[in-house]
């Protein structure tokens, strides 16, 4: 943008010190930020006919007073006021709450106009404005600020009139032409004009739709071309594998590969043979079959003379992957060994030296793989799994352990296609979408609270069948803000209802990694029938003999969290079952209920996690990633996101990007991000 719309607020006409410090607490500082501070919602005052008005739209109306009004008291300083007015040949009841001061300027006959909602089967309109006499609004569609200090709505939309009548004509095309042509946006001056000053609905429509594109392209163009960036100056591996060696191993895996494991493998072996290092995001369902695709491509690393490593978050999940690959890869002559912090004294020795010398092939761990006196011989390719649950910092560690090693993310949360391309964007994101053949779907059902007797005598027919059981609480212990079932409790209340017939065992956050791990094992040995625990199972527990999920107050989870906790069952050849315990009081909590016993699906479900929840809740708000858009919506505009992505992505590996004048604004906008101009990318 032009250095006129860089100065402060304080050149515009009736701006002084104190309006500036009002406005500095909505962000606005310059007079780009003014012109860039969009409303957040219009009120509709144009008159129109009942006749054409559907249940619970905001109308505004026009008519003559037919009673005198009624006004009743009710609680502390609470109110209601009721006339009943003639609109055309329609009589309709008026209501307005806590304005009795109104009933002194209603008059029988007059007429007057009220804005509202419209209540059909009632015909009745809750009106939140009234004025009396014939309709004087000026503009039929007015904005609706976010406002903070002393600034009123009128005020605002003066400051903001004068700045375009001082400033608009340096408001520059940010777009190059040939986009504005192909998509038929309107141009930015009349974009930002129509956003504050719209005629109608349709101005904000078309005003909103360039805006948001510009938005998602400028924020996709920064990604691309961080990513080219990283690529160019972050040379890979190039690791000439032994195609037949790696085809004669997914031939003897005991099961064929799904459609979905073959093109995820082939883009993992693609990566591995290009010289570019791969850093590439693996999603797939719980249960889709990630550990095999890991296999592949670590046994693909080896036979090109590399060595491989997989870091997961838990003791417990590294020993289970130890196990599979050592069944999977050991066949193959391919050394694999296990490193957590139990390995200790001479055994732990060993290791690491075997694996400086070059002798140990896969080495699988926790984030023990990232201490100092671990070192690789020749590190070829490094797999994360559960990403989000280590630090950016711990990811990087492991990735300096080797020389540029090919990198593989691996997630069973299934992040959805919107978020994934949005902050996930410096990545290649694959997606295993197919189970395995001969997985049974697990059964959900949503059950009230009071029914806890009946779920329970469920459980109990699994257990005597020699199954397990998880049940998950969302606290710990008792709290005074919320009435929820605490693990403490629910573990003492089944340890009496099964007692001389099942082991309980408890599991929470408090309890310290040895006493976990002992626990684990013991509900994985079999030794304990019945494991109670707060949220620390979700990821990667893999015990195929239980059966049973009974999730206590499962309104408090996000559809995700849920979906995690569920696919700790499931995972043998048994069909086996989960249970929602809740009474949710809110729509939307009944909805995910519904949604959650209707589909086995992670990425619908992610999709209607991201509706309901919005992106930053959906990863948490402190470490979600999530860029914070004025405008734009990932979830309702995700279709301009691709869109947008596509364009940055060819412009920046075109030469004409870097080059010609019509993408001047846009380079401008990289240059302030820090990454790179295009003579230096190139």
């Amino acid at each position: 943008m032009n250095q006129y719309l860089k100065q402060s607020v304080t050149v515009l006409k009736g701006i002084g010190e104190e309006t500036a410090e009002s406005l500095a607490e909505m962000k606005i500082y310059t007079v780009e930020d003014l012109l860039e501070y969009f409303p957040y919602r219009y009120e509709d005052y144009r008159l129109r006919e009942l006749s054409e008005v559907k249940h619970d739209e905001k109308i505004t109306i026009e008519g003559k007073v037919h009673s005198e009004p009624s006004l009743t008291y009710y609680g502390r300083k609470k109110s209601k006021l009721m006339i009943r007015m003639f609109v055309g040949q329609y009589l309709i009841k008026v209501v307005f709450f806590n304005q009795p001061y109104l009933k002194s300027k209603i008059v029988m006959n007059e007429t007057i106009t009220v804005t509202g909602k419209w209540d059909a089967h009632r015909q009745t309109i809750t009106a939140n404005e009234m004025q009396v006499g014939q309709n004087t609004k000026t503009t039929d569609f007015e904005p609706v600020y976010s406002l903070k200090g002393k600034i009123t709505t009128k005020g605002m939309r003066k400051f903001i009139s004068i700045a375009f009548q001082q400033f608009g004509q340096y408001i520059e095309e940010s777009l190059p032409l040939t986009l504005v042509k192909k998509y038929r946006l309107v141009d930015r001056n009349s974009a930002l004009k129509a956003m504050h000053f719209p005629v109608n609905q349709e101005d904000v429509k078309q005003a909103r739709r360039r805006l948001v594109y510009e938005e998602f392209l400028l924020f996709q163009l920064k990604m691309q071309a961080l990513r080219k960036f990283e690529r160019e100056h972050s040379p890979g591996i190039e690791q000439n594998y032994l195609e037949t060696k790696v085809e004669k191993f997914i031939q003897s895996l005991p099961f064929p590969l799904t459609n979905a494991q073959s093109r995820v493998v082939s883009e993992i072996l693609n990566d591995l043979k290009s010289p570019l290092r791969m850093n590439r995001l693996l999603q797939g369902d719980v249960g889709s079959g990630k550990t095999v695709v890991a296999a592949i491509g670590l046994y693909a690393s080896v036979t090109a003379g590399y060595q491989g490593a997989l870091m997961v978050p838990t003791e417990i999940l590294a020993e289970q992957h130890a196990e599979s690959l050592k069944g999977l890869l050991e066949p193959f002559g391919l050394r694999c060994e296990l490193l957590t912090s139990s390995v200790k004294g001479k055994r732990r020795r060993e290791i690491l030296q075997q694996v400086s010398e070059g002798t140990v092939d896969i080495l699988i761990g926790t984030h023990a793989l990232i201490q100092d006196e671990v070192t690789f011989k020749k590190l070829g390719f490094v797999i994360t799994d559960e990403q989000h649950r280590f630090g950016v910092e711990q990811r990087r560690v492991l990735r300096e352990k080797g020389e540029n090693p090919d990198v593989l993310f691996m997630t069973a949360t299934p992040i959805p296609r919107t978020l994934a391309i949005t902050v996930f964007g410096e990545m290649d994101v694959s997606v295993i979408d197919e189970m395995p053949a001969g997985r049974k779907a697990i059964e959900t059902y949503w059950a009230k609270p009071e029914m806890l007797g009946r779920v329970l005598s469920f459980v109990e027919k699994e257990l005597v069948k020699g199954h397990q059981a998880y049940v998950i609480c969302p606290l710990i212990e008792e709290s005074d803000k919320l009435d929820v079932q605490n693990a403490i409790d629910v573990h003492t209340t089944l340890t009496h209802h099964f007692q001389n017939r099942f082991k309980v065992g408890l599991m929470h956050g408090r309890l310290s990694s040895d006493e976990k791990d002992t626990v684990m094992k013991a509900f994985s040995t079999n030794e304990v029938q019945v494991l109670v625990s707060t949220t620390v199972v979700e990821v990667g527990v893999n015990v195929p003999n239980a059966t049973m999920m009974v999730i206590y107050d499962a309104e408090r989870f996000g559809l995700s969290q849920l979906h995690q906790l569920r696919g700790r069952v499931g995972r043998g050849s048994d069909q086996s079952y989960c249970i929602l315990l809740a009474d949710p009081k809110s729509e939307v909590g009944q909805e995910r209920m519904r949604i959650m016993a209707e589909t086995n699906d992670g990425f619908v479900l992610s999709e209607k996690d991201l509706e309901l929840r919005g992106p930053g809740d959906f990863f948490g708000k402190k470490q979600s990633g999530v860029p914070e858009f004025k405008l734009a919506d990932m979830v309702h505009d995700y279709r301009t996101l691709e869109t947008a992505r596509n364009d940055a992505s060819l412009m920046i590996q075109s030469k004409t990007f870097w080059t010609r004048k019509e993408y001047q604004y846009l380079r401008n906008q990289l240059e302030n991000t820090g990454v790179l101009e295009g003579e230096k990318l190139d």
